[in-house]
Order: C-alpha cells, then sequence, then structure tokens
C-alpha cells in the first residue's frame, strides 16, 4: 500500500473515542488525511512512502487547538507584565482602539507572524483569535500552513468606530477569507463580549449570522461582574437569555471564559449545544480577587458542552505554552476547590478533540482516527525529564513544554521538521518583530527593554481612550446598578 506519509514505532496517543494509547503504532496519511491507526508491524520501516518517519522515542498526538486568543499585540508581550491591573487595562484597551482606527499595522503584521511561529513552534496547529483587523492574521497562519478561525471584533460600547463601518468590515472580512487557504482559513463573526454591546447590536449580529449560517460566533461571554448587568441593561433576563432572545444561542456559539455561569446557564448552554473556551492562566495571573467566581469547567464538561482550552492574550501573561494552559487549568481548579477537577486524559482531550468540537470540528479534526484530516504533532520523549515513560498523559500536560515538540503535521504536509519550520523564515520574523517593536517606541513613547517596560503617561493613556462608548457603558451600568437595587 502507497501512502503519502508514513509514522512508525511510535507512541501514538489518539483521544479518540476510547482514548486509546499505542505503546507501538503506526499513522499512515494520505491526501491530507489519516487512512490507517494501527499496532506496528515489521516491516513498516520499509513502507512505501513519500515521507517515513521513524517515532521511536516520539510521542505522536492530535494538534493542539488554542480555542480563545488574541494575535495583533503579540510584539509586545513582556510589556504588560509588572502593572498593576488597572494600569494594563487602560493602556490595552487604548492601543487596542488605536489599532481599530488602522494604526501600528507594521506592529499587527510583524505581531501575526511571530504569533503564527510560535504556536507553530509549540504544537499549535489550530486557532481561534478575535481581534480588531484580523485580516493580516488570516494570511500570516495561512501562509505558514496552519489552520485558524478569525473574526474582526464588533461593539458599541467598548470603542469608537462606526458601527456601521465595524459590520462593513466584517461582511469584507468573511467575504474575501472565509473558507480560504484550501480551507484552511475559515471567518468567525465576533461580537465582543456581552458587557460592551447594546441589545441594538446584537440583534444586527444575529441578522449577519443569519447571512452567513455555516459561521461561528465567537464572543466573550460571562466573563465580568458586569456581564449580568448590562445584559439586563439591554432587556434581557441575564446574559445567556438575551443571546436566546436574539437567536444566538445555538451550536455556532463558542463563548470564551464563561466564568460566572450558574446552573441554569450551564444547562440553557447544553441544551442549545453550544461551546465554551476556558482561558485559566490569563485570570489566574491578573485575578482581582481572591473570591472570584472560577469556570465550572466539571459542571460544564458533565452536563456535556463542548470546553476547549484557549491561551488568550498570550501577551499579557507571557506563554505561548498551550501544554501550561492545560497544567493551569488543573492547578487553578484544584486551588479554588480541592485536588481531583481533572484527570490529565480529560486536559488532553480539551487541548485536542474537546476544543475541535467547539469550534464546529469535531468530525475532522482532533483525535487520530482514519478519515480525519491529519492535523498531528510529534513530541521528543526521549529526554530524562520523560523518564520513566509511565503515565504518558500526565506527562504531556504536567510536563511537556513546546520546545519538546519535533514535527507538525497540518492536513497531511509536514510544516515543523525536526524542530525547524518548514514554511517560515524565523530569523527574517524576529528581524522584523525588533525592527517594529523599535519604531513603536519611537512613536509611542513606551519603553522597553531588557529589564522591564514602561507604559506611556496616565494622561496620554486617557487621550487615546476611547470616549463616547465607554461613555455609554458606564451610565447604562450605572442606571441598571441603581434599578436593581430599588427594585422588589
Amino acid at each position: 500500500m502507497a501512502v503519502d506519509l508514513a509514522i512508525h514505532d511510535a507512541l501514538v496517543l489518539t483521544a479518540d473515542e476510547r482514548n486509546r494509547l499505542y505503546e507501538r503504532g503506526t499513522v499512515c496519511i494520505t491526501d491530507g488525511c489519516i487512512e490507517e491507526v494501527r499496532p506496528s508491524r515489521a516491516g513498516d520501516g520499509e513502507l512505501e512512502a513519500s515521507t517515513v518517519i521513524d517515532g521511536n522515542g516520539k510521542l505522536v498526538m492530535p494538534g493542539l487547538v488554542n480555542a480563545h486568543t488574541h494575535l495583533e499585540m503579540t510584539p509586545l508581550i513582556g510589556a504588560f507584565s509588572e502593572l498593576e491591573l488597572t494600569e494594563m487595562l487602560g493602556s490595552g484597551t487604548a492601543l487596542f482602539n488605536r489599532l481599530g482606527n488602522g494604526e501600528f499595522e507594521y506592529l499587527v503584521e510583524a505581531g501575526v507572524e511571530l504569533a503564527a511561529l510560535n504556536f507553530l513552534l509549540g504544537g499549535v496547529t489550530t486557532v481561534n483569535s478575535m481581534d480588531a483587523r484580523p485580516a493580516a492574521g488570516a494570511e500570516a497562519f495561512g501562509e505558514a500552513g496552519l489552520r485558524g478561525f478569525f473574526g474582526p471584533a464588533i461593539s458599541d460600547l467598548f470603542w469608537d468606530q462606526p458601527v456601521d463601518q465595524q459590520f462593513s468590515r466584517a461582511r469584507e472580512f468573511v467575504e474575501t477569507y472565509h473558507d480560504t487557504y484550501d480551507g484552511r482559513i475559515r471567518a468567525t463573526i465576533c461580537p465582543h463580549d456581552d458587557w460592551s454591546c447594546t441589545r441594538q447590536l446584537w440583534e444586527r449580529t444575529a441578522s449577519l449570522a443569519a447571512e452567513y449560517p455555516d459561521l461561528l460566533v465567537h464572543t466573550h461571554l460571562l466573563e465580568l461582574e458586569e456581564s449580568n448587568t448590562m445584559a439586563r441593561a439591554n432587556g434581557g433576563e441575564d446574559s445567556v437569555g438575551l443571546l436566546d432572545d436574539v437567536g444566538l444561542l445555538d451550536d455556532r456559539l463558542v463563548a470564551a471564559h464563561f466564568r460566572l455561569a450558574d446552573e441554569e446557564d450551564i444547562q440553557r448552554t447544553a441544551e442549545a449545544d453550544a461551546a465554551v473556551a476556558h482561558c485559566p492562566s490569563v485570570f489566574c495571573y491578573w485575578n482581582p480577587d481572591g473570591e472570584t467566581q472560577w469556570t465550572p469547567v466539571p459542571e460544564l464538561r458533565a452536563a456535556g458542552v463542548d470546553v476547549g482550552v484557549g491561551i488568550d492574550d498570550h501577551y499579557w501573561h507571557d506563554s505561548y505554552s498551550m501544554f501550561g494552559e492545560a497544567r493551569q487549568a488543573r492547578l487553578a481548579a484544584n486551588l479554588k476547590r480541592s485536588a481531583g477537577q481533572f484527570d490529565s486524559m480529560e486536559l488532553i482531550r480539551m487541548l485536542t478533540i474537546e476544543g475541535a468540537r467547539a469550534l464546529g470540528m469535531g468530525d475532522e479534526i482532533g483525535s487520530i482516527e482514519a478519515g480525519k484530516r491529519a492535523d498531528i504533532i510529534l513530541l521528543d520523549v526521549d529526554k530524562p525529564k520523560f523518564t520513566p515513560l509511565t503515565n504518558v498523559p500526565a506527562h504531556v500536560v504536567n510536563n511537556a513544554v513546546p520546545a519538546d515538540v519535533e514535527t507538525v503535521i497540518v492536513d497531511g504536509d509536514v510544516v515543523l521538521r525536526n524542530g525547524v519550520p518548514e514554511t517560515m523564515d524565523s530569523d527574517d520574523v524576529r528581524q522584523r518583530v525588533n525592527q517594529a517593536v523599535e519604531r513603536f517606541m519611537d512613536e509611542t513613547g513606551w519603553e522597553l527593554d531588557i529589564g522591564g517596560s514602561e507604559p506611556p503617561t496616565s494622561i496620554e493613556t486617557v487621550r487615546d481612550l476611547p470616549k463616547r462608548g465607554p461613555a455609554r457603558l458606564l451610565t447604562r451600568l450605572a442606571m441598571q446598578s441603581a434599578r436593581d437595587r430599588f427594585s422588589f
């Protein structure tokens, strides 16, 4: 049997329905799809294939799915790390507003390339990203041979962008980028969140979604204490109820965070077959309160909700590692509740097949099974730190790091070989990022050096913040809070 690519005598973690793990397994790939997964046989090293990979000392597993992320400010990794929470939020919001105005395109273009490079190196084969101007990200990930979902953020209370213009950009993005790069790049519709969108914007979003029934709707939901307050200001019972009212609570919805969900929210989400992206590290890093409610991931999964893992703004907590994100999910949940909230294989599934299902691609990627697209990564486990090689799922989520990824295959094409990208020039990307950051510092007054970061003064930050939208947002929240306080 002739195949395009064969991996033989590898440790194969399939993440299929039975969570099969082959101590010595062979994976055959043809026309971008997995043709066969089975125990290795004598002679598999001589299989007739264009590419044959000796899997001895290697762990083969599905490519990682980053179910919720943002890309544009990637060159500023390290810039926010030591700021106070309010200073970080102010600086980040001011910058995001300027990105929405089309400023700093050079920073965006360099940044999305850097994100693509680092996620590729770390075994992330699929991302789901919401940005101000997502075209550069779609092109960078498409050219890198990766898979991604991209969409422009839409809001009428977060920034001062004309709403008509935002929807025009969203429609143009869909028409230009959806189902491009051999189907690896797909567009999404991205109302920003449930605390900075009016009911009118949600209704308009629902109309746009009805025009494109194949597209996911990607948003931040139940992330902040103000979420349900704003939903009531919008005439809804609560955030989940408002989305139900306007027709967006269905199997196309991907809700990032879902931190404040209660039992009723979980049940309604499960009944709608909507999905959740859990992003633990960003909240651990910027936790505003020791009593903060934690995303009820065990209850969501028990109810049948697909929960993927997202890294969110990696430049706010200085990590590209999805392995680290899974470990953080475990540690944070155990600390908040008690030990044993997840077993290791559950976390593996959240990194792979459940993330794929959350993005509506569970039938195509996320596990190593015959008939699925060949999105596969190989980790070098022939190392002291993986010795003895017992409890492989635990090693992956507790011990593995991006540097352990040796080979990445997407759609059957090798895009990382022996730790070297086949589709990107690392040196060129790094040079463009360094040049972009130098220009950014000259233009903005940000100070970034090997010792840390100093953003512009608070006066300059306030000058760059959006005004009209946030003023309306705060007014609506204040009025609804007053109504809540005096209602009977």
